[in-house]
Parts: C-alpha cells; structure tokens; sequence
C-alpha cells in the first residue's frame, strides 16, 4: 500500500504560494531583528505562528492531498444478470418451431449452454436473475422491473466486480432511469455490456385486446359486448368473429375488416337463453402468418337472470310519442308498464295497465325503475310541486331512471323551477321561441360518444351504427334547447341548427345522484318505424329502460336492494355501496342498522357498515377499497328486519408488467454508454462474452484524503491566526 500527498500543481497557484511565502518570511524576519530585546517577551512565537498561518492557507490554495492506494487482492468478478420478469413472457423471438418462442425460453437456452464459460478462466461468474414476480398474486400484480434499483446494488455492493453482463428487454416500470445507477457504475470502472431480449417492433399477429361485458344481464335482452382487436398485419384481414357460449357451442359469429397495423373496435350482441352465472369466450382465427396464437381469445363471467322492469309512463294528451312508446313498452316481455294519463281540464284516462293517481306514497313510487315524462308541466293538470320532489328522491336516492319527452305544448318548461330543474340534463332556452324547426324535416347526428353508446346503439359497430342514424326518418320540430349542462354526455345534436354554444344539443343524458336521467328533445322516434316496421324504434326503447334500470337490478331481494359502484373497479380504487332497505310494511327503513359483509380471493374477510342518508328513502351507503383482484363474495344484513342479499363484486388486478410490448433496446443501449460499455443483439452474445474477457486489469482503487477542505483543517487555521493576533496583544504591538 502507498501513501503520498499532491497538490494542485497549476503554475500560477506555485507562483503565488512562492511568492506569498518569501513575501511573510522576509517581513517575519524583519520585524525579529528590529526587536531583538522583545524576544524574550515571544516576538519570536508570535512571527512563528504568523508563518504558520499564511503557510495553512496556502496549502488550502494548493489543494492539499494524501491518496493511498490500495492494491486488489480478489479474483475480479462478472456478474451476469438475467431478466426474470413477466415481460419476458412475451412470444416474439424469431426462430422457435412454431414461428416464435418468449424472450424467457431464449434466455433459458442460453443459460443451458452456459455461454459465460470463456469467462471462467479469468473471472469469477455469478448468475443472478432480477426482477423475478413474487408467488404471492396481489404483490404480483404489483412488482415490476426496477433496473435502476438492481445495478444500484451492484454498485454499492460489489466492489471486485469487473464487468455486468445483463440480458433484459429493457422493459423498466419501476423506479427511477436506470441511468442514474449506471453513473455510479461509471464512477467504479464497472462497465454493463447489454444483450436487449426481444423485438423492438410487433412480430406479425392479431391481437383480441379487450371484451367488455357488465356485471350481470337480463334473459332474452341483447347485451352489447364491446371489442378491440389490434393488428400487426401489414395486409387487410377478412375474418370472422365468433362466440361461443357454455360448452364450446357457437352463438354469433360477426364478420370484421381489420386494416393493416391499425386498431379495430366493434362490438357483439349476445342473446342469452340460459340462466345463472355464465362464461363466454370470443374467439378471433389465427392468421397463417401470425407469430403468435395465444392472444386471440377473451372469455367473460356475466350473471344473467330474469327481471320485469316497472316502467311509470307519465302523459298530458295521447300525441303520437305517446302510443307508439306505450305499445313498444308494452310488447316488451321484461317490463311492466303503468301509464299515468293527465287530460288537463278533463278526468284522468283509463284502460288497462292505467293508474288513476300519481304514486301516493314512497313505497308504491319507489317500485319503479324508470319513469317517462311527457309533455307534463308544473301546475293544474300535471304534477305538483311535492310530486316532483318525490320523483327527485325517486332518481337520486333510489338509482331509478327519469326520461324527459317534451311536447309541442311545451309544458316541461315550468318543470325549471321546480325541484326536477336539477335533474334536466339541458339549459331550456325560456326566452326564444316556444318550439324551433318547425315546418322542415331535420335529423339527428350522433356525437362522437353517441357513436358507440349502449343507448344509442342500433347496430353492432360504431360505423354501422352512425350510418343507420343517418338514415332513420327526420323531425319536424325540437324542444326549445340552449346548451347541454356541464357533467353531461351528449350523444345526439341537430344535424344543422347550431348557437353560439355549437349544435342544439338533443339526446342527452347524465348522472343524477344514484340514478340517471336522459332528455330527448323531440317526440318523432315514431317516425323510425317506416320501412323497418319496429326494428329500431322497439330496440332504442328497450335500451333505453335497461340502460336507465341497470344499476337498481344489480342485486336484490324482498325488502332490500343493493348496487355499487364502479360495477367493476380495479384493485386500490374506491367502490361506493348503496343499500336501499325497506320495513315489514314495504315502507323504507328509517332507523336500522346495513353491514355488508365481503369475502377476498385471498381468505381475508371485511365487514363494512354503512351509514344511513338523509332523505327519508331507507338508504344507507359506504366505501369500501379492495385490496386485491378476483371475485369478491359480498353479502349485505339488515339486522333489524334479518333480510338479506348476496351478489358478487369483480376486481381487476390492473399488472405492473405487461406482455405482448416490443422491447426497448434504447434504454440498454444508454446504460451501456454511459458506463462505457457495449450492446449486441442476441445473435452476438459470444462476441460480447469475448470483449468481456479481453478487458484490461482494472486501475487500483485509490482513496483520497483532502485536507484542504477537512473542516478541522479549517479550524487549524483559524486557531493559528488567532492565536498570532493574541500573541501580538500581548507583547504590546496593538
């Protein structure tokens, strides 16, 4: 081990130094030999400590040193570091039997054939796989790879280690950029030779991304089932999407245009003919020429079961709307509708599945999923100001659906003031004109949302859908409408007529409290039966209460009804209850006591009690935040009544790490840069491991003292300094 002491040896520093020191010596001996009798008093000490001083702050100038250097006596070491990563399970290296095999199997090859071996004769070789998911499944989703956080520690740990040889897709989503650990490896003379794992583009293939598919459905409704289907073909695909159903049988098929290296979205209709909890598979045929044949099906769970849905149909004269929406509604074999008929200045109509009176009490209100208001105003023969409040509590507490159907009469708009203000989705433009567009046919045109919206939808892709919008029978009149209210989704606006705000917004709808309302600003829907008889008409309709109705159905049982949401929220994010409970009397439960139960995936079991709200409507509601991903067993107790209701709450475990993403030999390439190292593609995995066994005996580790900037070095100096200014006091210089 040497030791030796260095200084800053720029030429003007040395100049200066010399002559700052001749300059004191000379003054110092001066002032001695002019006092010789004042020796004995300590001039002598004092000019001593003088050059001292100036001598410590001069050597702070010169930066003064004292490196030892410390020779290596360990058998330099390589660390060879593979990516054990779920990333790494991705199909897209060229080669394999059937086209393609994982990054993972490559790796694993390569390791079987110990290619390090070269290395042996020189180094020592240690293998370490990082970034290895852990077994348990909820920190599984979780991990990820951490590259900055694996060559941090070899940089503080491992200090014989010659060279970092790392086989990774580069795929980091952890962390800091890795970078800023490769700086420090820099710094170490440990330079990272990179072999990036993978394909930096998509291999030809066809990918299923997405089905989504709600909680639960209703027996012979056609449910939408929204898809996404990502190619990486550089050709257009014709080809046929198919469901099946329990068993393998093959419910649908959909044929699909997949342009090339684009993105395709559509969507299936399923008609379901069996009840109970269900799975579905959609299932995309593989190309000849896609590497990659196990990312073309989804399959999905959804409860389906039969539901009447209570429809309240609520009307001033019977327009044309009216009927045909009655009979639509009537025909349709999951609702029960009652109709409310008000003939102002003549009796309330009757007939069959006609009520004589508004709802009386909650109770009876409450029964009703979706309520229809027609050309019904605030007043003498419409509703009162105590009806349109229970209606209010109806949607925002009870999750019920209110659609809105004005008239040419036009009598929605004292509905404005009164407690149903809050829930209209649209500002009413109260000081034009009573009705617009009179006298010429218009048409509705679908907003980019209403596209490929569950209520709007007539047919089984976004681009059909519009076209069949296009081409349905216009209107020759529209509500009074301004602009559409913030926190709404307009789906439709008038294809011509616009303000200063845009298109007259006409199909809108938005989320009130619990429950939802929707505004349709013209009553000619009727119209869309010519030529197609009831085709649309009886579809938008009968998507209109399911839509509306959905989350009241949800899960329910005689005197208790129970929905969350989001229906399917991801692991981490908030899940709202609302539990609607009612007495012995069907009457809502004022004072009780809701405690939902839930069962994980993982054995753990959580109860929640939920807090009544007020209002009068038996509600109750909570949060809860699930953990983990899987199907969560929930159960909802009314101790007070003991009724109870059991449903089921699915979590998506969103993962950290994804498969099926091109690799990113960029951020290896930096790694490999800055640590003056170097990449090969996989092919020259042999070349690197050569380089590697040719690399130089690395420079002996040094460590450095600097004691110009030591704080006790500081202190020296000022205490010399001190101490001749003291001296001078005392042999009476000052």
């Amino acid at each position: 081990m040497n030791v030796f002491w260095t200084v800053d040896a720029a030429w003007w520093k040395l100049l200066v130094s010399a002559l700052a020191l001749a300059g004191i010596l000379v003054f110092a001996w001066r002032h001695v030999r002019r006092e010789r009798a004042a020796l004995r008093r300590g001039a002598l000490v004092v000019e001593i400590l003088r050059v001292l001083g100036v001598a410590a702050l001069l050597l702070t100038l010169l930066k003064l040193e004292r490196i030892r250097i410390l020779p290596r006596t360990l058998k330099p070491e390589v660390l060879v570091l593979c990516d054990a990563s779920d990333s790494m399970s991705t199909r897209d290296v060229a080669g394999g039997p059937t086209g393609a095999v994982s990054r993972a199997s490559w790796l694993a090859e390569q390791k079987a054939r110990k290619f390090w071996t070269p290395l042996e004769q020189r180094y020592a070789v240690r293998v370490e796989e990082i970034c290895a998911p852990p077994t348990n499944a909820a920190a599984a989703a979780e991990a990820g790879t951490d590259l900055n956080a694996v060559l941090d520690r070899v940089a503080q740990e491992n200090s014989a280690v010659r060279a970092v040889l790392l086989l990774s897709d580069g795929d980091w989503n952890a962390g800091v950029p890795p970078v800023t650990a490769a700086t420090r490896l820099r710094l170490k003379q440990m330079p990272v030779f990179a072999v990036p794992a993978g394909s930096d583009q998509f291999l030809p293939d066809l990918e299923l991304q997405s089905v989504s598919a709600q909680a639960y459905g209703l027996m012979e409704e056609q449910i939408t089932l929204p898809f996404t289907i990502q190619s990486h073909l550089p050709r257009e695909v014709n080809t046929t999407l198919t469901l099946e159903g329990p068993g393998g049988a093959v419910l649908t098929r959909k044929p699909v245009t997949l342009p090339p290296m684009a993105q395709t979205q559509g969507s299936l209709v399923l008609v379901p003919r069996e009840e109970g909890e269900q799975t579905y598979t959609v299932r995309l045929p593989v190309e000849s020429d896609e590497t990659r044949d196990d990312n073309n099906t989804r399959s999905f769970r959804i409860v389906l079961r039969r539901e009447i849905l209570r429809v309240l149909l609520i009307e001033s004269t019977p327009r044309w709307e009216y009927r045909y929406l009655r009979n639509a509604l009537m025909r349709d074999r999951g609702a029960d509708v009652r109709t409310l008929l008000l003939h102002p200045g003549m009796e309330v109509g009757g007939g069959r599945n006609y009520v004589s009176a508004f709802p009386g009490t909650r109770d009876e209100l409450s029964k009703y999923d979706v309520v229809f208001i027609g050309d019904v105003g605030l007043g003498a023969g419409g509703l009162n100001e105590e009806q349109a409040r229970q209606l209010k509590g109806l949607v925002e507490q009870q999750a019920s659906g209110l659609v809105f159907l004005p008239g040419p009469e036009n009598h929605q708009q004292s509905l404005v003031s009164s407690p149903l203000g809050d829930l209209l989705p649209v500002v009413l433009d109260t000081a034009g004109p009573r009705i617009g567009g009179f006298g010429m046919e218009s048409r509705l045109a679908l907003t980019v949302r209403g596209r490929d919206h569950l209520l709007t939808m007539l047919a089984n892709s976004p681009a059909e859908n519009d076209l069949i919008w296009r081409s349905l029978p216009g209107f020759y009149w529209h509500a009074p409408v301004l602009r559409a209210k913030p926190g709404t989704e307009v789906l439709a606006v008038h294809a011509n007529a616009r303000n200063q705000y845009g298109h007259l917004p006409l199909l809108v709808t938005r989320t009130c409290g619990n429950g939802r309302s929707l505004y349709m600003a013209t009553d000619s829907a009727w119209r869309w039966r010519r030529g197609v008889e009831d085709t649309f008409h009886y579809r938008f309709w009968g998507q209109v209460i399911r839509w509306m109705a959905h989350q009241r159905h949800l899960a329910h049982a005689e005197g208790l009804r129970f929905f969350y949401t989001p229906e399917s929220p991801n692991a981490g994010e908030r899940v709202f209850f609302h539990a609607t409970l009612f007495d012995a009397a069907g009457q809502p439960l004022q004072r009780g006591t809701a405690r939902v139960r839930i069962a994980t995936p993982g054995g753990r079991e959580d109860s929640i009690e939920l807090a009544p709200e007020a209002g009068g409507w038996g509600v109750f509601t909570g949060a809860y935040v699930p953990a983990e991903g899987g199907l969560h067993k929930v159960e909802v107790v009314c101790e007070e009544t003991g009724r109870r209701v059991s449903t089921k709450l699915n979590v998506h475990q969103p993962r950290r790490e994804q498969t099926g993403r091109p690799a990113r030999p960029e951020v290896l390439r930096e790694i490999a840069d800055v640590t003056l190292g170097e990449t090969g593609a996989m092919g020259q995995l042999d070349e690197l491991v050569k380089k590697i066994s040719l690399l130089p005996e690395r420079q002996p580790e040094q460590q450095i003292f600097r004691l110009w900037c030591h704080p006790l070095w500081f202190m020296f100096a000022v205490v010399l300094l001190g101490l001749h200014w003291m001296g001078r006091k005392l042999i009476g210089r000052i």
